[in-house]
Order: C-alpha cells, then sequence, then structure tokens
C-alpha cells in the first residue's frame, strides 16, 4: 500500500514537473509583441531620445522646431513635461556625457544657442553655444576620449567636424570630412575608437552622397577613405553588433550588408523583408537587431518590424507595431524592453507610443 502511494507520489511530482517545465519553455517561446504605452504629452517627430542613468527616457524637440521635453518613466509607463530648452530644435542630436548630462546640438539660431546642456537632477537646460560652428542634421558621437564628434549636416559646411569636451566645456575644430554630408548619414563607434561614416545626402536629400565611406581617427583627428558600400544609401541605420561589425540596414536599397572593420570590407548579408528608409535599429539583448517601422515604395509608412540574426545571417519577420509610422526613436530600457515614440503616421505628427516586449 506504502509502495503504491510512493509511485502516486512520484508520478504526480513528474507530471508537475512537466508541466512546469512545458509552461516555460512556451514562455521563453511566446514571440514579442508590441504594447501601447502613455501618450506624449505633444506629437513629435524628428526629435530625440535619451536613456538617462535614472532608467528614465529624456525626449526633446522635433516637428517645426518644438522647444518642449518630457520623461517616459518605465516603471509607471507614464510620460511628464519637464524644463523647456533653450531654443526649440529640429535637426539636433542628444548624447548622454559620462556626466550624467546630456549634450543637445543643433539648430539654433546662431552659434551661441546651438547647443546647450539638460541637467536631470534639476530638469533644466543651460545654453552652452558651440563655437566651432553651425550645425543641423549632423551626426554626434561620444568618443572612448569622453568627448563628442560632431560631424556633416546641413550647417554652414557639409564637410565641417568638431569636438565637445565635457571636461572643459569648450568646442575645437577637427579634421573636414572627405566627402561632404547633409544630412541622411550614420556614424558609428568602431570597438577600437575609431568612427565609421556611412551614406548620406546632399541638395535636399534629392542626391544620394553615393558609396563613399570614410573613417575618423581620434588619435589624429583625421579622415580616410575605406571600403565602399555595395549600395548607395541615406535614411539608413548602422549597428555595431557584438562581434565588432557594423550592420548597415535599409535606405534605397534593401540588400542588408555588414562592414568589418578587421579588412574595411562590405558583404552583403541578405535583404530585409520589406525596403524601409526613416526606420529605426535597436541592438536586443540576445544579440539580435529590431528592424521598425520607416516608410517604403511611394513614402508608404510602415508598420511591419523584423529581426537580424546574425548566427544565420538571415532576416525573420516579427510582430507588426500597432501604428504605422517613421521618424520616430527607438530606446533599448534596462529591461530588455524597446520604447517607440511619436514619428509621422498617417493621420499627421503622432503621440503614441508603444513598448516591443514578451507577454507571457
Amino acid at each position: 500500500m506504502h509502495r503504491k502511494l510512493r509511485h502516486a507520489v512520484a508520478v504526480g511530482a513528474a507530471c508537475i514537473w512537466y508541466l512546469a517545465t512545458s509552461l516555460s519553455a512556451v514562455s521563453q517561446a511566446t514571440t514579442p509583441t508590441w504594447v501601447p504605452t502613455g501618450s506624449l504629452n505633444t506629437t513629435r517627430a524628428g526629435h530625440t531620445a535619451t536613456l538617462l542613468p535614472n532608467g528614465k527616457v529624456l525626449v526633446a524637440g522635433g516637428n517645426g522646431g518644438l522647444d518642449s521635453a518630457e520623461l517616459y518613466d518605465p516603471a509607471t509607463a507614464t510620460w511628464s513635461v519637464t524644463g523647456r530648452m533653450q531654443v526649440g530644435r529640429r535637426g539636433h542630436t542628444a548624447t548622454l556625457l559620462p556626466n550624467g548630462l546630456v549634450l543637445v546640438v543643433g539648430d539654433g539660431d546662431s552659434v551661441s544657442d546651438n547647443a546647450e546642456l539638460y541637467d536631470p537632477g534639476t530638469g533644466a537646460w543651460r545654453l552652452i553655444g558651440s563655437g566651432a560652428g553651425y550645425w543641423s542634421t549632423h551626426t554626434a558621437t561620444l568618443l572612448q576620449t569622453g568627448k563628442v564628434l560632431v560631424a556633416g549636416g546641413s550647417g554652414p559646411s557639409d564637410r565641417g567636424a568638431a569636438l565637445y569636451d565635457p571636461g572643459t566645456g569648450t568646442w575645437s575644430t577637427t579634421g573636414s570630412l572627405l566627402t561632404g554630408r547633409e544630412v541622411g548619414h550614420q556614424a558609428t563607434l568602431l570597438q577600437d575608437g575609431r568612427v565609421l561614416l556611412t551614406g548620406g545626402s546632399n541638395e535636399s536629400s534629392s542626391n544620394p552622397v553615393g558609396t563613399q565611406v570614410e573613417l575618423y581617427d581620434p588619435g589624429a583627428g583625421t579622415w580616410s577613405s575605406t571600403g565602399p558600400l555595395n549600395y548607395a544609401r541615406d535614411e539608413h541605420t548602422a549597428t555595431r553588433l557584438p562581434n565588432g561589425m557594423v550592420l548597415v540596414a535599409g535606405g534605397r536599397s534593401n540588400v542588408a550588408e555588414l562592414f568589418d572593420p578587421a579588412t574595411g570590407r562590405w558583404s552583403a548579408i541578405g535583404s530585409l523583408n520589406a525596403g524601409r528608409s526613416g526606420h529605426t535599429a535597436s541592438l536586443l539583448p540576445d544579440g539580435k537587431v529590431l528592424v521598425a517601422g520607416g516608410y517604403g515604395a511611394g513614402r508608404s509608412y510602415l508598420k511591419s518590424a523584423e529581426l537580424y540574426e546574425a548566427g544565420g545571417a538571415r532576416w525573420e519577420n516579427t510582430s507588426d507595431l500597432n501604428i504605422a509610422r517613421f521618424g520616430h526613436t527607438a530606446t533599448l530600457l534596462p529591461d530588455g524592453h524597446v520604447l517607440v515614440a511619436g514619428g509621422f503616421g498617417i493621420g499627421g505628427t503622432l503621440d503614441s507610443a508603444e513598448l516591443y516586449a514578451y507577454q507571457v
């Protein structure tokens, strides 16, 4: 009798273990979905989004030159207004500095108001000027030295570049780009500290720069040519992968390609399931790259999203956004979710936001 009881208990325990294991496997295999989260206080497109050290996300500017800014709190899924910028901005950049402040550069009325700093502790902005030049639709890259490299754009010189030193609060010029790039180019920090500059357009985005690619050497302060892209691009994305290679996707071509810093060469690695420009690309904790939204042929707005799997060098579809959009921002949160906010949609500029997350 006792043997039968022990046998029944053992079988029951095995069943419970199997059920728990099965449920765990199902949970882990659940497809991520897009979940609406709190709405922005202001409709925005062409804004910036910066993950702060406290886990909140600072969204600033956009549209025709907004001076407003707001914060997203992942803990409450709500947006709250924070201090206004000193100047309305679009075509600007926002860079989190090592000291925790946020440097915003671009689209002021003059050199003296072309840059300012946001203090998360006080929620206030302070003008710092950009004595090295006027900037708009440029790129900004935090170097390993702690300085910020600003390059290209539609300011007085589309070949200009400058450095901001947070330690001294000063600007200095550095070597000029080899190719002028007014808008739509991308800058990517490589593992060895150099900066890779790809694509872009001139003359109001109608004239692609071409396939020319260049590298910035912080030690020498100079730019040099490297292997050309296989396809001319602008409004593409460039993402540094964990292995140090750079994935370039979209922007006038649906064929993606990889840059190998060791050889300076590009290789095609398959086509996106949807041709897109003006999209976002986010490196996920598992090493995959999430590409979302953008616009396709005929400037049709896209709600589709897809994942790049580096291990198999392939693209796979994932859940669609709830709202088609381009000109939005995408921010990887500390919990691994991706926050997408604002952008242009079918009905105009959007105030909606949504999270890419696993649902258990």
